[in-house]
């Protein structure tokens, strides 16, 4: 059974903590330690209220479950001392620099960094472009006026650009795009747009190569306790935690 250390002790973490998937719980840290503290009851874990004494734990795996700026400060010393790490905020790597260091890091260590697929789909087959390129990577989401604390009364395109640049402008949404870049191995097309006929977050993926075209749409449920949250980036982690030992791998 996998032993997990719980890096962030939101919403996500909640679902992570609350549902049954095959891993045992070791640890919590939340740099609101009150958070922690309380989701402690419900999984049976220890909550930590510095990084050092969670770290120092025995366990094999920290999932982060809370923020670009926690990945930016605690990843390289997770790895340092000789956990595997499940990043969900994609967008923590979207620096090159930052993310090289990180593999050569993990790679020193032997050991892995793993992203799921969050709140899109289709992460293993845009892997392809890693191959043979692709001419087309474009991600549009669209969100809710609220979920961008603004107000519109008219559906309007609100950035345009590379995923690189989206994170000096939206960082809070440049989880998906970074992920999709990782992906397909080349910098992703990026439009965010704002509607206030919608109250989901949507996202429509767009690629072309020489394998053909794939186009994705995903309308995500937000999380039951957090309407800023994707449901489906909660489930996306307890999916991979539930399969990460299993014999038969699906998927690239």
């Amino acid at each position: 059974m996998v032993s997990i250390g719980l890096l962030g002790c939101g919403n996500i973490g909640r679902v992570i903590a609350t549902n049954e998937v095959g891993v045992r719980i070791r640890a919590l840290f939340d740099r609101i330690p009150q958070k922690a503290q309380d989701l402690s009851p419900l999984c049976g874990a220890p909550a930590f209220s510095d990084f050092l004494s969670f770290i120092s734990q025995d366990f094999d795996l920290v999932v982060e479950a809370a923020s670009v700026e926690a990945v930016q400060e605690y990843a390289e010393s997770i790895l340092l001392h000789g956990k595997n790490l499940v990043i969900l905020s994609a967008g923590g790597l979207a620096d090159p620099e930052f993310r090289a260091h990180l593999e050569q890091t993990a790679q020193t260590q032997k050991k892995k960094i793993y992203i799921p697929s969050g709140a899109i789909a289709g992460l293993d087959n845009l892997k392809v472009g890693q191959i043979v390129g692709m001419e087309t990577l474009l991600l549009r989401t669209t969100k809710s006026p609220s979920s961008l604390h603004m107000k519109t009364e008219v559906r309007r395109l609100i950035f345009q650009g590379k995923a690189h640049d989206c994170i000096r402008e939206f960082p809070r949404n440049i989880n998906v795009a970074v992920a999709l870049s990782l992906a397909a191995g080349r910098d992703a097309d990026v439009e965010i747009w704002v509607d206030p006929a919608v109250d989901r977050n949507i996202h429509e993926v767009y690629a072309k190569g020489s394998f053909g075209e794939i186009t994705i749409t995903v309308s995500n449920v937000p999380s039951p306790e957090n309407p800023a949250t994707s449901y489906l980036a909660a489930l996306s982690i307890l999916t991979l935690l539930k399969n990460m030992e299993t014999p038969l791998v699906i998927g690239t």
